[in-house]
């Protein structure tokens, strides 16, 4: 369940990191546009999930559940200002992964694409 839990999450979450490429790969008819704007508003609750749920599957596949944590990260970057105490730190590691925000995005699909077959 856990699992299932956390493959919607990298999908998700994928298609909101990744959406600049997937919108050049998509061309006129704005299909990831408009799946975006409807996963926007969660997006803090993906960011959550993706963390949490990678944590607790952490030693299944390492690889992936840092690519997930990555990600949770990526898109928790807006409430970082909300927690003083950790907010210098989380705010730095975002910015260093900014520029990876895409390609993160794309491999949180592959990889979520991956745990359904």
């Amino acid at each position: 369940m856990i699992g299932l839990l956390l493959i919607i999450a990298n999908i998700s979450g994928g298609i909101l990191l990744g959406l600049a490429t997937l919108d050049k790969w998509d061309g006129e008819s704005n299909f990831f546009n408009k799946i975006a704007s409807f996963l926007a508003p969660f997006q803090t609750i993906i960011g959550c999930a993706l963390i949490v749920l990678a944590i607790l599957t952490f030693w299944g596949n390492i690889l992936f559940s840092v690519a997930s944590i990555l990600g949770g990260l990526l898109l928790l970057t807006h409430v970082f200002g909300k927690v003083p105490a950790l907010e210098t730190s989380l705010r730095k590691l975002s910015a260093k992964l900014m520029p990876f925000k895409a390609i993160i995005g794309i491999g949180l699909i592959a990889i979520g694409l991956w745990g359904l077959f």
